[in-house]
């Protein structure tokens, strides 16, 4: 046996690999040209649809709907704090608030306070993949809700703010310009 746990010499197992590359290759070539893996099927218009909902820095993609600080803090009570605390600082998951000037700090606090830069993608995160448990279940306006508690726990809005499509892509974030601009341009 050789070092390579085997008895064949290396070349011979270099060989192997690259023809069942290879021949994978080309199954996987003939497979597509024939309609797929004999699984599955494509998705529907609907499908994708639902899936389409990305929102970017400047607030492109975001739904009708809104919410009040009032309304963030029962659905947070009952869809959040399990992970995050009852305020979205005792964990066990990603503290939330607070951390506010720490990022110079030898430890510093990432919250949404302290770190995040637009808030118009918090709804992005938020719809998408939160709660841990029930990704997307919230609703557009729990979204908006859940946004507007947790930016009035930051600091950030007062307290009588309705945050929606057109409130939150002003709303400014302390850490907005603590990032550096990526200069590739965007294919979209």
């Amino acid at each position: 046996m050789d070092t390579y746990g085997t008895s064949m010499p290396k070349p011979s197992i270099v060989i192997i690999g690259s023809l069942a590359i290879a021949l994978g290759g080309v199954w996987i070539g003939w497979s597509a040209e024939e309609g797929g893996y004999g699984v599955g099927r494509l998705a529907t218009d609907e499908e994708i649809r639902a899936w389409n909902m990305d929102v970017n820095s400047i607030g492109e993609g975001l739904p009708p709907g809104q919410g009040t600080v009032k309304q963030g803090a029962q659905v947070f009570a009952s869809r959040c704090a399990m992970c995050h605390g009852p305020t979205g600082t005792e964990g066990p998951k990603d503290r939330l608030v607070g951390g506010q000037n720490t990022l110079t700090a030898p430890k510093p606090i990432k919250t949404i306070g302290s770190y995040w830069p637009y808030a118009t993608t918090l709804y992005d995160y938020i719809h998408r993949a939160m709660p841990f448990i029930a990704p997307q279940s919230l609703t557009p306006d729990e979204t908006y809700s859940v946004i507007a508690w947790l930016l009035f726990q930051n600091k950030i809005i007062a307290e009588d703010t309705v945050v929606d499509a057109e409130t939150l892509p002003n709303i400014q974030m302390p850490n907005r310009d603590g990032f550096i601009p990526d200069p590739r341009p965007d294919i979209r």
